[in-house]
């Protein structure tokens, strides 16, 4: 009998905590609205706000044994959290403008990234080593690089605007896709790898590891969701239910995610390649109400999540357990956030200036250059640390959520203090901070989309050229050039003329698309031509 109440009364403690849980999301949404047109708060900063002020309400009610709901799981994070906000960042994404600019953000997130890598594990390694308050050895001091090197492109996004700033907006949230699968990697590596005995073997290994991964993980992201468009317009659910539809599309999705991680592959580039072949074919072959109800509710499932995700590290912020044991050495805990934070600002500058550099390089007309203001705002909005930084020091310095060693335990309080600091600070700063460097008068253009046969509305790009902006929103076929001189200096117009023929003339007649849904019985497109 006192295990059975034992049991229930557990169940009752989880109950009222996912009640209280629950209504502080509904709490974040509602405060949310009320402070839309801040130009200084978004929700992120709003839910880690109340996360914190519920941390303390708790800490007191306790008498300082607990400050947090649920125990962080970096499990809930990866498997649960964090695959919606991929997947409808994939689904909502102006793919013209993530693939015109696919080389500079692989440049900001492969390289970039493994720069900011070596600068701050070099930096731990040479401070850390010398402050002599854990008993840490060179793999530590690696993973420290890449726990640090993650930017959060959750709260970024919430940043920046896809339509007012659409190129910054396609650099950083495709550095950001890019950035957190090159960290999450090289953490894996060198968790791996016996970094103690590196040599150049390892070295390519390690390379081609990197390449495969990109590569697998890409090509099955891309499987997953031409496999959806092609059941979808063969079967045609909608006739019977638009139901299937909906489900059948969160469903391939989500086992695109799940199928990386069971081939140990990157689940988050997998499942962001998945929604842009999603909204590419298979959106167009479901029908309109099932386009409307998926369109809101991956949106909806990705704001859930997002606002899930701050609210959680608001609260364990004051996790008493992990105070307890730096509470001796308070200095410490200071210097080691402090130098973590220097060393991110550096790492995040030793990239974003000079690899802007070799991409103008590259560039032909200067409206197609990242200017230097630009390029301040790519460096500010990517020091903002997030829920994957979390998640790694929690892999790496916890277990089970908890942790016994004082070293560990400063490393995790002070990946709290870098995300809370960076997350209000640099987040509180962006949006003023975009005001002043860039006017509206030198932003794009929006123009809202009318056309109710896309996921998502159009926009001018803030860096091309006009004319190639223009045949983008005209729709009309983009003329493909008559020499090899053209095609050297318009190469993305050749390459996007190469690709919509062999779009029109393979793959939407098999996967279906805009202008190749099939017309049966019931179906939009005999409603319409009726």
């Amino acid at each position: 009998m006192d295990i059975m109440e034992l049991a229930t009364t557990s169940d009752h403690s989880s109950i009222v905590s996912m009640n209280l849980f629950v209504a502080l999301l509904c709490g974040c949404i509602v405060i949310g609205h009320l402070l839309e047109e801040s130009r200084w708060i978004n929700e992120s900063i709003t839910a880690l706000i109340i996360g914190l002020c519920t941390g303390v309400v708790i800490l007191l009610l306790s008498k300082g044994k607990s400050s947090h709901l649920l125990v962080f799981s970096e499990d809930l994070f990866f498997i649960y959290l964090l695959p919606p906000i991929i997947f409808n960042a994939g689904f909502q994404v102006k793919k013209k403008q993530f693939f015109r600019n696919v080389i500079t953000i692989t440049l900001f997130g492969a390289v970039g990234t493994l720069v900011s890598w070596a600068v701050i594990s070099l930096g731990a390694t040479q401070f850390f080593s010398r402050m002599d308050f854990g008993d840490f050895d060179i793999g530590d001091y690696l993973a420290i690089g890449a726990i640090f090197s993650a930017t959060d492109s959750v709260c970024t996004l919430q940043v920046l605007h896809q339509d007012e700033t659409p190129l910054l907006y396609s650099l950083v949230f495709g550095e950001g896709v890019v950035n957190d699968a090159t960290s999450v990697v090289l953490f894996n590596a060198i968790q791996s790898f016996d970094v103690s005995k590196i040599d150049p073997t390892i070295a390519l290994h390690f390379i081609g590891n990197f390449l495969y991964l990109f590569f697998a993980s890409t090509a099955l992201g891309v499987i997953a969701g031409l496999l959806c468009a092609y059941i979808i317009k063969k079967l045609y659910f909608g006739r019977h239910s638009t139901d299937r539809e909906v489900a059948l599309m969160m469903l391939m999705a989500y086992l695109s995610y799940t199928l990386a991680e069971l081939f140990y592959l990157s689940g988050i580039l997998t499942v962001f390649f998945c929604g842009i072949v999603m909204s590419h074919y298979t959106w167009h072959n479901v029908t309109e109400s099932s386009r409307i109800t998926t369109k809101h509710a991956f949106a909806t499932l990705s704001f859930v999540a997002e606002i899930f995700i701050f609210l959680y590290v608001g609260m364990d912020a004051l996790d008493i357990e992990k105070w307890r044991f730096v509470s001796d050495s308070p200095g410490t805990s200071v210097a080691v956030s402090s130098i973590l934070l220097g060393l991110v600002l550096l790492g995040r500058a030793a990239f974003v200036f000079p690899l802007s550099f070799l991409s103008n390089l590259a560039k032909k007309s200067a409206n197609e250059k990242i200017t230097f203001n630009e390029q301040v705002i790519i460096w500010w909005a990517g020091l903002i640390r997030g829920a994957v930084s979390m998640a790694l020091a929690y892999n790496k310095f916890t277990s089970l959520g908890h942790t016994h060693l004082q070293g560990n335990a400063i490393m995790i309080t002070s990946t709290i203090t870098l995300v809370l600091f960076s997350t209000m600070v640099f987040g509180l700063l962006t949006k003023p901070l975009i005001s002043f460097l860039l006017p509206p008068l030198k932003r794009s253009t929006s123009v809202a989309s009318s056309d109710p046969n896309s996921p998502k509305s159009l926009s001018v790009p803030l860096l091309g050229h006009q004319q190639d902006s223009e045949i983008l929103l005209s729709g009309q076929d983009i003329p493909r050039p008559s020499s090899i001189r053209m095609l050297l200096t318009t190469p993305t117009h050749t390459v996007h003329c190469l690709w919509r023929k062999f779009d029109n003339t393979f793959m939407r007649p098999v996967f279906g698309g805009r202008g190749f849904v099939p017309v049966l019985p019931g179906s939009p497109t005999e409603r319409n031509q009726t």
